[in-house]
């Protein structure tokens, strides 16, 4: 009897072992994946490179300063919010962001101040 305890206890513990070994692997591998909602590891590391281009270039505009301006990507759409003086500058934002590598579409949302 002694036996088939043993048996019995060593089988169900090298189970759970198993199951607890599988259970960061699963995570692992449905954890990079994105779907509607939510991005990919290779989507995040995409879409911060847009933003610091997008970012760089409204810095790098000889005509107007975007101090005012946030740049946030999700799957290569670039959203504009923030502030700037004139409805020229707010279309010129859009513009440089458009003409970023890999910026599939810009969500333009700044405001003109009053």
């Amino acid at each position: 009897m002694k036996k088939t305890f043993l048996k019995v206890s060593t089988t169900k513990a090298l189970g759970l072992v198993l199951c607890l070994a599988a259970l960061p692997l699963a995570t692992m591998v449905s954890g990079c994946a994105g779907d509607r909602y939510h991005q990919s590891t290779g989507q995040v590391i995409d879409d911060e490179g847009i933003t610091m281009r997008v970012k760089s270039a409204l810095a790098g505009d000889a005509d107007y300063k975007y101090e005012g301006v946030q740049v946030q990507t999700f799957k290569g759409t670039v959203q504009l919010s923030g502030f700037v003086n004139t409805h020229a500058q707010k279309g010129r934002a859009a513009d440089l962001a458009r003409g970023v590598e890999n910026v599939r579409d810009v969500e333009n949302n700044i405001s003109i101040k009053d």
